[in-house]
């Protein structure tokens, strides 16, 4: 698959993937997604629980304090890395 280069073609792109990235990547995805799109996390932290909350949170939050622009940019590398593997 050809190589991608603005964020929402890498939005896209991970819907297409052929194979299952795995739950690390998954979340690296999910925190930089947020991050580009909402800024830094906001609200409490799920409770114990919430695994899956928990996770979702804790990748979002490690994300805290850098830009959105930055985040889109790993985000869009984070997804060219997985399309070369394909």
């Amino acid at each position: 698959m050809a190589e991608v280069t603005d964020f929402e073609s890498a939005v896209a792109a991970v819907q297409g993937l052929s194979r299952d990235p795995g739950n690390d990547v998954k979340l690296r995805l999910y925190g930089l997604y947020k991050q580009a799109t909402s800024g830094d996390v906001a609200g409490k932290r799920p409770g114990f629980l919430d695994v899956v909350g928990r996770a979702k949170y804790d990748a979002w939050a490690d994300l805290s304090g850098t830009s959105p622009e930055a985040a889109e940019r790993e985000y869009v590398a984070t997804v060219n890395g997985l399309l070369a593997q394909e």
